[in-house]
């Protein structure tokens, strides 16, 4: 799992820049592998609609305490620093799969489907070494 950050190059300041850090949970509750289910450029829709660079001051959340599994939402800089160690560990959505775990699947299906991803991450790495003229 991983994060992108997007910054502003702007000179130090003893105030912050920004008042909110907007974020957008897209992997909880999505299963993206990379040979089975690899990562679109349409899963990314919602996020790109969202973000709308250009008019950043007119952001709406998708989340609210009535639609609790909007994955676009603003944290103010005073709940930030308010935070342990003004940790940016945030989740909100409930995470399904720890809901039901009576319905994973089998060991030897997850065993499988972890082979399968590394195998087509090994594949990818491969090609990238042979394109940057690394040879095994």
């Amino acid at each position: 799992k991983a994060n992108v950050l997007f910054f502003d190059r702007k000179p130090a300041s003893e105030t912050p820049w920004t008042r909110k850090l907007w974020i957008y949970d897209l992997r909880t509750n999505m299963h993206f592998t990379l040979k089975n289910d690899p990562l679109k450029r349409e899963d990314l829709d919602e996020f790109v609609k969202c973000y709308n660079p250009e008019k950043r001051h007119q952001r709406k959340p998708t989340w609210s305490e009535k639609k609790p599994d909007g994955r676009w939402r603003a944290y103010d800089y005073e709940e930030l620093m308010n935070r342990d160690k003004a940790g940016l560990d945030i989740f909100w959505l409930k995470d399904e799969s720890l809901e039901d775990s009576a319905n994973l699947p089998d060991p030897d299906v997850l065993a499988q489907e972890i082979v399968d991803d590394l195998a087509a991450a090994l594949e990818q790495f491969r090609e990238i070494a042979t394109d940057l003229g690394q040879h095994e």
